[in-house]
């Protein structure tokens, strides 16, 4: 028996959507947002690189937090190259991504994938707006009141800031 493999026939698998990417202009401790759709990097990151390579120049590197990544690959496929994934527990913002490349170091805030779109989208208009981390951790919490305040040492979640996000007390 003979088997041909046709490597030009299509794979069944749709091509990667685009990334949700919005890139800030002012200049600040951000350089843009993203919301990705998973938690799954090696899907995620492809597209968010080839979203910022026409501003930024080829991505080289990239560095994650591990505290919501469940799986952190080594390495990922960017556009036919091998490009190293790092991660710093203590280093790392775990609501920012880094990527590196030869204009510099960029951080980016990360939505987390569970976020609603109304909230994702308020971020990523707001995204020269400090302190976005603590604007998309309030966007993800789902707890409860009770839940919120003993998960978090009794400093639960403030009133409504003007423009409908909820902050975090400050003590």
């Amino acid at each position: 028996m003979t088997v041909t493999i046709d490597r030009t026939a299509s794979t069944g698998r749709a091509p990667s959507p685009r990334a949700r990417v919005s890139l800030t202009a002012a200049p600040g401790s951000l350089d843009g947002v993203w919301w990705p759709r998973s938690r799954a990097l090696t899907r995620e990151l492809p597209p968010l690189a080839d979203a910022v390579g026409g501003a930024w120049g080829r991505i080289t590197g990239i560095t994650v937090s591990p505290a919501h990544c469940p799986v952190i690959p080594r390495w990922v496929s960017l556009a036919g190259r091998i490009v190293r994934v790092d991660w710093s527990a203590e280093r790392q913002d775990p609501h920012r991504l880094t990527l590196v490349s030869a204009s510099g170091r960029r951080d980016m805030l990360v939505i987390p994938p569970e976020t609603g779109a109304a909230a994702a989208a308020e971020l990523m208009g707001t995204a020269a707006v400090v302190p976005c981390q603590e604007r998309a951790a309030d966007a993800a919490d789902t707890r409860g009141g009770e839940e919120a305040w003993e998960t978090d040492g009794g400093a639960g979640r403030a009133p409504s800031r003007p423009g409908g996000i909820a902050g975090r007390r400050r003590t």
